[in-house]
């Protein structure tokens, strides 16, 4: 079974929407930070995440941006998926010596989650979306702003799927997944 995910941060907490067979998913606190020093100036008034929980998890979305983050053959179709100065060159690529060049939206922030069960929080980088809001690298979670706090299903801090070192989306790719988030935006229930 597949479903869609789709999250909206918003003004008094989070709401989520999507198709769920017959089950529901577990929800944890979660916050949307657009940088560590956001994250750190609302650790005093969070009763979940600390300072240092905002330097780790600050740290593990800029790890798994640079993994999962979309790749595209071109700048231009980048942008059309991710908005006009929302994307740059793939470091991982330049430095590797190939020819051509294969670009990836910037960071545009990250969600913080409490992982359930005690354990330490949990981390997913976001990018931004053509036409506004943000979005998780596969596009499965989408978010209207960063700077907010709420409720979030736990399947939006899965991790998606590694990106780096594999061919950049070209534009037949895109269109064929039906954009930035289209097919990647589903998973199987239980991933």
């Amino acid at each position: 079974m597949k479903r869609s995910r789709a999250v909206s941060l918003g003004i008094l907490g989070a709401a989520a929407f999507g198709l769920a067979a017959c089950q529901t998913e577990e929800q944890t606190d979660a916050a949307a930070f657009s940088d560590e020093q956001s994250c750190v100036a609302a650790a005093a008034q969070s009763g979940w995440f600390t300072r240092e929980d905002c330097a780790a998890t600050f740290a593990e979305a800029k790890a798994v941006h640079e993994e999962t983050a979309p790749r595209y053959e071109s700048q231009a179709l980048c942008e059309e998926e991710h908005g006009a100065g929302a994307c740059g060159g793939d470091p991982a690529a330049a430095s590797g010596g190939g020819g051509g060049s294969i670009f990836m939206p910037l960071l545009a922030g990250y969600l913080i989650g409490q992982a359930l069960g005690g354990g330490r929080a949990m981390a997913q980088p976001v990018v931004p979306k053509a036409g506004g809001g943000f979005a998780t690298p596969t596009g499965g979670t989408q978010l209207s702003r960063l700077n907010s706090t709420g409720k979030m299903g736990t399947t939006a801090f899965a991790k998606g799927p590694t990106t780096a070192g594999q061919p950049p989306m070209s534009r037949a790719a895109v269109a064929s997944r039906g954009g930035f988030g289209g097919s990647a935006a589903t998973r199987s229930v239980g991933s």
